[in-house]
């Protein structure tokens, strides 16, 4: 081939050779003129022929031949057909190839280049135009691609690698940036290939469901162009904190990350069985929730069914307890007892969290009321219930109340080894979480027909001992009661529910490989309590509102443990000694019966009452009153706290400080009552007011609270009253419940009897100084003292 060239302008040519001079800026000289040439890129063509007169290029140059013709785009006007080709524009497709640095184990090495159409093309190749792989087309580079994909590698942490000596640009990259940067340039379509491994970007997804005997087995896949990697084979990845799967022809695959966060945390739940993941049939509910969420999946005919049963939990009937229970249940109790009842049937465990207040414990009582009225007596086994020692006589007592008909046994104290061998003679046995772990081995070896877990947040650490021996107490049926089911993280989850259904949420360590619910998108949370909704029936106060009344007035009573009743024993001996059986009279003793009874009072709060020496000991009342104080601070409730001691609130703002619970206090002394009022009124944070009694009497407008609870009874009626109306008065759109917390058996019991038996006096007299002191006979004292 011979190539030639001339200058033209116009119908006028000049050789290449007849310019005395051309200079690279385009200006070219003769021996009489000067003139500019438009040379555009093919100014190396003229200024070669401008010296040679021509270029002889042989056959095996063709190819170099239309490369720099095609690249430097001269006019050409005469070539030989051989010489002729197509050119064309084609988008790149980029290539990624990542090798190790064995001297430097935390960075890769990485080689881009492009595809053009099967033509692979470096990153700095100075050639601007390529052939087609079959030789029949010319591509122009798209060098702005190009330029776009190296920033892209930039933007990730790649820096090029000048210790490497290559033809062409090659980057390293810190291996800490390998997953995200390969999820990113999948997306976009490159072509990625590290240690010799292609890896591929994931495509559709299928699930299918069929069911066993007593289980479900899921079936799925996810397709990567012609390979496919199994469920079983995605979730072992994820579990291994792996973002790629390794598929049978040996290439990579790209886990597909949103299509796991939606059913990951579901299918983890499950046991890998072979090729598929197995559930339970209790597990339905969760499948369900995933299947909602899933367009693309079947399933058989008996999962149709139990999908049918499932949406009849929506349906819920409201149940009328049996004619043996002897008080009324509303109407949100009613179809509590429904929801009850259709656990029973499906042979599920439940959490009832209903807002402290609404009734859970005679929701329960009248449950096992009506299971005592449908089943033979041949077919009836006790129940057992465990609460906090605090509770176990308001569970006595609500039974006694509501449910006469059953038998129950306080099974506590140091005698009760020898009530075993008498629980099938009781409906329901009574116990404390104490009790429980201590004799895990005996209540575990015995038959009950319900388990009820009171205040069940006390199971919420998994590897506790209550939790442990909770999880093997033999029962047919399973309940807990908590206003709280989870305060912190998905653990205490999974920890309640393994007492409840066991394996509903799998296995310990695949629950918690989810983390806390702050790291779940709100997708997965949502699927999650899809799944769990019929196992949790919560309703709020203001969900039920139209049920309640206006106000709701309770006493709760504690029971002093062996340390403080022993304080408070000695005192009433001594008073006993001292007013009863001394020879001053008891007319005259009137003063050291206003002393006796307060010391009395005192050491039924807190035994750091009596001695300061005690202050850190347990007092029976702050036991009852803080996990009350702290569920309805968490439930977003405003509470007010009253004691006419104040060296008693002092000793609760101990504890609650030791907590962390945000509070208000205010007493006698306390300058700025109107702040702290307006604070307690408006800011969300702070739930809490501690108010001495005598100090909450005076003006003081609370509408905000919706829960009071009076520490302990003082003598006038009427000053109890005023404290609750703090809370319920006009301007209050909330109902109030309050709680007076009464210590058993003790003066304070023997208080409330008196008040009952001389109510006419709160009736009469509406001043201060009304006490029932005044009118106290001997045989008033006896009873106090007793």
């Amino acid at each position: 081939y011979i190539v030639e060239g001339w200058l033209a302008r116009g119908d006028q040519r000049m050789t290449l050779t007849d310019p005395a001079l051309i200079l690279a800026d385009g200006i070219l000289c003769t021996h009489t003129h000067a003139a500019r040439v438009n040379a555009g890129r093919s100014f190396a063509w003229l200024a070669a022929l401008h010296r040679a007169g021509h270029i002889v290029v042989p056959p095996e140059g063709r190819d170099e031949l239309i490369e720099a013709l095609l690249a430097t785009s001269p006019q050409v006007a005469e070539m030989p057909e051989d010489l002729r080709i197509e050119t064309a524009d084609v988008e790149p497709r980029p290539y990624l190839v990542l090798r190790p640095i064995p001297s430097r184990p935390n960075r890769l090495r990485a080689e881009l280049a492009f595809d053009y159409q099967g033509t692979i093309v470096a990153i700095g190749s100075p050639h601007r135009i390529v052939r087609s792989k079959d030789a029949t087309r010319a591509i122009r580079r798209a060098l702005e691609s190009e330029r776009r994909a190296l920033d892209l590698l930039y933007q990730r942490g790649c820096r090029d690698d000048w210790t490497h000596e290559s033809p062409t640009r090659v980057l390293q990259l810190p291996t800490n940036q390998l997953p995200r940067l390969v999820r990113q340039v999948l997306d976009a379509g490159w072509r990625v290939e590290a240690a010799g491994r292609v890896y591929r970007q994931p495509g559709p997804t299928a699930l299918s469901l069929r069911s066993g005997i007593d289980w479900f087995e899921l079936h799925g896949h996810v397709e990567y162009e012609d390979q496919r990697a199994a469920l079983p084979a995605l979730l072992a990845a994820l579990s291994r904190g792996e973002t790629f799967v390794t598929l049978d022809d040996g290439t990579v695959g790209l886990l597909p990350e949103a299509w796991l966060q939606r059913q990951g945390l579901l299918a983890r739940l499950g046991t890998v069985s072979g090729d598929h993941v197995r559930f339970k049939l209790s597990q339905a509910a969760l499948l369900d929730a995933m299947i909602a969420a899933q367009p693309q999946i079947s399933w058989d005919e008996t999962f149709a069914r139990a999908r049918a049963d499932l949406a009849a939990f929506d349906g819920i009937q409201p149940i009328d307890p049996p004619a043996t229970f002897t008080g009324r249940l509303r109407a949100y109790q009613r179809e509590g007892l429904g929801w009850l009842l259709f656990l029973q049937r499906f042979g599920f465990g439940g959490c009832l969290a209903d807002d402290m207040g609404l009734g859970k414990t005679v929701m329960v009582l009248a449950l096992l009321d009506v299971r005592r009225d449908t089943l033979p007596p041949d077919g009836r086994r006790p129940s057992l219930v465990v609460a906090p020692r605090s509770l176990v006589f308001n569970w006595r007592q609500e039974a006694a109340r509501f449910t006469p008909q059953l038998r129950v046994l306080d099974y506590t104290g140091g005698d009760r080894a020898s009530m075993r061998s008498r629980f099938a003679e009781h409906d329901l046995v009574l116990t404390t979480y104490g009790t429980l772990r201590r004799d895990a081995e005996a209540l575990s070896a015995e038959r009950f027909d319900y388990v009820v877990l009171d205040e069940a947040q006390a199971i919420k650490n998994a590897t506790s001992q209550s939790a442990k021996t909770a999880r093997v107490l033999n029962a047919a049926h399973r309940l807990a009661l908590s206003g709280t089911p989870i305060e912190n993280h998905l653990g205490e989850l999974w920890s309640l529910f393994e007492f409840l259904n066991p394996g509903l949420l799998g296995t310990a360590r695949a629950f918690q490989r989810a983390g806390t619910a702050e790291r779940l998108d709100d997708e997965t949370v949502a699927l999650l309590s899809r799944g769990l909704r019929p196992f949790i029936l919560r309703r709020t106060k203001a969900q039920v509102a139209s049920d309640l009344p206006s106000r709701n007035e309770q006493t709760l009573y504690c029971e002093l443990e062996r340390p403080q009743r022993a304080v408070y024993d000695e005192l009433r001996a001594h008073y006993r000694r001292s007013l009863l059986e001394g020879t001053n009279g008891f007319g005259r003793a009137k003063l050291q019966v206003l002393e006796a009874l307060l010391r009395l009072r005192q050491a039924a709060c807190h035994p750091g009452l009596i001695d300061r020496r005690h202050a850190n000991d347990a007092s029976a009342k702050l036991d009852v009153l803080v996990p009350r104080v702290t569920e309805s601070v968490e439930e977003g409730h405003k509470t007010l706290v009253f004691s006419q001691f104040t060296s008693f609130l002092a000793l609760l703002r101990t504890r609650l400080d030791a907590a962390g619970i945000t509070y208000e206090y205010l007493d006698g002394r306390t300058q700025n009552r109107q702040s702290k009022v307006e604070r307690f009124q408006t800011d969300p944070a702070c739930r809490l007011f501690l108010i001495s009694l005598k100090a909450g009497g005076l003006g003081l407008n609370l509408t905000a609270a919706e829960y009071v609870f009076l520490l302990d009874p003082w003598w006038n009626p009427a000053v109890e009253a005023q404290a609750i109306d703090r809370a319920h008065r006009i301007g209050q759109s909330r109902h109030v419940f309050a709680y007076r917390l009464i210590a058993r058996d003790k003066v304070e019991e023997r208080v409330l009897e008196l008040q009952q038996r001389k109510r006419h006096l709160a009736d009469a007299i509406l001043t201060a100084d009304n006490s029932l002191i005044r009118d106290l006979k001997r045989e008033d004292l006896e009873l106090l003292l007793s």
